[in-house]
This record gives structure tokens, sequence and C-alpha cells, in this order.
């Protein structure tokens, strides 16, 4: 994403030093600090306030009203059709982000935005990735298409290497790894956890750490599941909870009924 008058996003040395401190409280799951540093006033930062509120409510599960309210501001300050792209991709993202979380079913818009900005985002465009990428996430978890969602990752994952997005790299390594293991690739799925953990570590994303520990677990044996069950969980409780969808997976499988009593 461009940020008018601003350089890189914030995660490595030369960056912008207003990127670099929204960057660090983001990565802190501390969203709507890192959103009230940016002024609303020009689309560019618009629409990345709303990217912030957007993400704090799929980790969060509440900030709703805050997030559209950000949205409306960005979707009424854009300009041309990348931009409007990049408003709908993050209408589709809170859509989809609701729908998940059971506060309302909002599928239809999901698709209906996500649709819109790929007919404004052309591919190869900056944000083309991204949009790929949440395409996935609905095939994914709304649609139930893991073959569709597959395709969607594998084009978010080259499109992201081409323009060395280390952050989606993060999270299409992660998700094409979960769908590995669902087939039960064990290999190919360690290698994409690792890959998605060794990324975040690098870039200090710590609030996206604690899920690509849980996530490499599900595919290690013991005992080196549990210990990266454990780590995911002292950096979920640091964290105060966040993301509140990790609680079901870091709690242990009950174990099986004794031979004896079954």
């Amino acid at each position: 994403m461009a940020h008018t008058a601003m350089s890189g996003n914030g995660t490595t040395a030369g960056d912008d030093p207003l990127q670099t401190a929204v960057w660090r409280l983001r990565s802190r799951a501390c969203w709507a600090d890192a959103a009230a540093l940016l002024p609303p006033d020009t689309p560019a930062t618009a629409l990345q306030r709303a990217t912030l509120l957007v993400e704090r409510c799929l980790y969060t599960e509440r900030g709703w009203a805050e997030a559209e309210d950000a949205l409306r501001t960005a979707e009424a300050l854009a300009h041309g059709d990348e931009e409007r792209g990049a408003a709908a991709c993050e209408r589709g993202q809170l859509a989809y982000a609701s729908t998940l979380h059971g506060v309302r079913d909002r599928a239809d818009e999901a698709r209906a935005a996500l649709g819109r900005a790929a007919a404004l985002i052309p591919p190869g465009a900056a944000g083309r990735a991204l949009l790929d990428f949440r395409r996935g996430l609905l095939a994914e978890n709304l649609t139930r298409s893991p073959q569709a969602a597959r395709a969607a990752y594998r084009r978010a994952h080259a499109g992201a290497a081409s323009r060395a997005d280390q952050l989606l790299l993060s999270f299409t390594w992660r998700h094409l790894a979960g769908l590995a293991l669902r087939d039960g690739e064990l290999a190919e799925a360690r290698h994409g956890f690792a890959e998605s953990l060794r990324i975040r570590e690098e870039l200090g994303y710590l609030v996206g750490t604690a899920p690509a520990l849980a996530s490499l677990a599900d595919a290690e044996s013991e005992p080196e599941a549990s210990r990266l069950r454990e780590e995911a969980g002292r950096l979920f409780r640091l964290l105060g909870g966040v993301p509140t969808w990790l609680a079901r997976q870091l709690t242990p499988p009950a174990p099986a009924p004794d031979a004896a009593t079954a």
C-alpha cells in the first residue's frame, strides 16, 4: 500500500518515522493508538486508518463501529480506481470478519466488495496480492472451497514475493501450510508454518507470532508441539488474550479415554 508523503511501512530501517511508530503499535495489538497517529485528511492516511481498525475487529472481535466510520471516510476520500479498489477490499475484509466471528452474516457483502475491488485493481498493481489473499480467506472459511482458496493464496504468494511484501508472505505461507496440513502433507505444512514464524519474528510482528507458533505446533510431534504451544500461550497472555480466536487453538485436545474405562 502506498502512503502519500511517507516511505516504507515501518518494518525496516530508513522507513518514515511515522510509519515506524504506527508499525510498532500495530504489531503489539495497539491498533487504536496506531490509527490515532494518522490524520484522516488524505486518501492514503484515511485508508490506512481504516485498515488498522478493520484488523482490530478481526483480532479482537470489537471496535466494529469505529472501523465502519473509518471505512466510510476512506471511501469518501478515495480517488481513482486503485484507491476505490483498496477501500472496497477493506470493506470486504470487514464484512468477512463480521461473518467469521458471528457478529452478523455479511458474506454476500464481502463477496460483492471483493468482486468490486477485483474490477478496480488491475493484475500486478500494488494492492492485488492482498486482494487475492482475502479472496482466498473467503473461499476457505466462508465458501468452504479449499481448491479455490489454494489458487487464490498461490496468486497472493507470488504477488507478495514479487513486491518483497514480507508481512503478506507470512500470511500466505501460513494459510498454504494450513491447507497442506488438512491434506496430510506434513513436511509441506511444517515448512510453510516455519517460514511464516521466521518472517514474523524477523519483522517483530508480535501479535502474529503466537498464531504462527500455534500453527507450527499443529504440524509437529511431541514434545516440540507442547513447547511451541506453551510459547504461544505466553505471548497470547502477554497481549491480553489477542487474537481472541487463538484461545480455541491453544486448548489442548481432550485425552483419549483409557481402554480400561471406555
